[in-house]
Parts: C-alpha cells; sequence; structure tokens
C-alpha cells in the first residue's frame, strides 16, 4: 500500500486534485471534513473547542462559529497552538483508522489531503508527497471570490501557512493547477503512473 500526503496552500487547487485522484481509484482522506465534523454539534471536539473558545460559540444557536474562532487563531500564535493540541489527534485518529479500513478493502494507493502538511511535519508518515501550486495572481482571484474573504484575512492566513515556494520545493511532486482542469488531471495521471 502507497500512501501520499497531498497539500497546498489556500486555494491552490487541492480539493480539485484530490477529486481527481479519486476517480483514478485513490482513496482519498479529508482532513478539513474531519475538523468540521469535529466542530459539528454533535462532535468530538465540541465542547472542548466551546470551553476553550467561548467567544466562538453561539450560546442562542448552540454552534460554534468558525468565522469567529479563525480570527482568534489567525491572530493570535498561542490560541492557534491550543487549538492543534485538540483538533490533530482528531484527525491523526481519522487517519490512522482510515488507512486501516483502506487497506482491508485492499485499495493500493491512499492519499491524505493535509492543508499544514509541512508545517505540521506530517510528511515523515507518507511514501510520497505532492504539492498542488498556482500563480499568486491566481490564488488571489481564486481566494477573493470566495464569501466573507477580505485581502487582510486572506494575507493572515498565509502568514500562519509555509510559503508556496518551500513546500514545492519539500514535495517529491508539484502540480500546477493554474492552467485548467485538464492540464492537473494530466500531471497527477503522470504522477500516479510514476509511482505505481
Amino acid at each position: 500500500m502507497i500512501t501520499i500526503g497531498l497539500t497546498g496552500s489556500i486555494c491552490m487547487g487541492k480539493s480539485t486534485a484530490a477529486r481527481f485522484l479519486k476517480k483514478m481509484g485513490c482513496a482519498v482522506h479529508d482532513s478539513d471534513r474531519v475538523v468540521a465534523h469535529a466542530l459539528s454539534p454533535k462532535g468530538i471536539a465540541f465542547e472542548e473547542v466551546a470551553l476553550t473558545f467561548p467567544k466562538c460559540w453561539d450560546k442562542r444557536k448552540r454552534h460554534i462559529q468558525k468565522d469567529v474562532l479563525a480570527q482568534i487563531v489567525f491572530n493570535d500564535d498561542q490560541q492557534r497552538r491550543k487549538l492543534e493540541r485538540i483538533l490533530h489527534p482528531i484527525v491523526q485518529a481519522s487517519q490512522k483508522k482510515f488507512a486501516q479500513s483502506q487497506a482491508r478493502l485492499g485499495k493500493n494507493i491512499i492519499v491524505f489531503d493535509i492543508p499544514l502538511l509541512f508545517e505540521t511535519g506530517a510528511q515523515k508518515r507518507f511514501d510520497y508527497t505532492i504539492c498542488v501550486s498556482a500563480p499568486y495572481h491566481i490564488q488571489r482571484r481564486r481566494v477573493l471570490s470566495r464569501p466573507n474573504m477580505t485581502l487582510d484575512r486572506f494575507h493572515s492566513i498565509l502568514s500562519i501557512q509555509m510559503p508556496d515556494k518551500i513546500k514545492q520545493k519539500l514535495a517529491d511532486y508539484t502540480v500546477q493547477t493554474g492552467m485548467g482542469f485538464s492540464h492537473t488531471h494530466r500531471q497527477l495521471k503522470k504522477i500516479i503512473k510514476d509511482i505505481i
């Protein structure tokens, strides 16, 4: 069984790459989805996050306001580390369980979609790493097309992410996503063929 860590900065095309890899027959684990579920009212991290970051807990609607939580952690390293200590073990446990279940199903390649792969040192756990990238002007356009996104928030997110050029150097493979879906798809097919 081959394991791949898939990463890339915000709006570099990671979700698209993950979707293509899934269509190619790879099993794909989505860390963001695990986090979203963990923060939901019935999620494993809900109570601890609500108590640790009371400003993000909407008591009336009984849910965690993710935009408020993001503002808290993006502007304070200490607060971000607190959140990471809660969420990272949950994500890692989910990844381990997913890998075991996919191995039992006979999957040859398992992809782990992890936004902060290199920032957390998670690359050591995988056989290969793929970084998705795009020119800054394309990334900026994609980011600012998201609802409630501002240039300031975009820069705050970038400030906690490893620079794209360093991620590309650390990765075994880089996929350029700024030239359309078909180009992205071709690069990924070539990588999988090379790995197998």
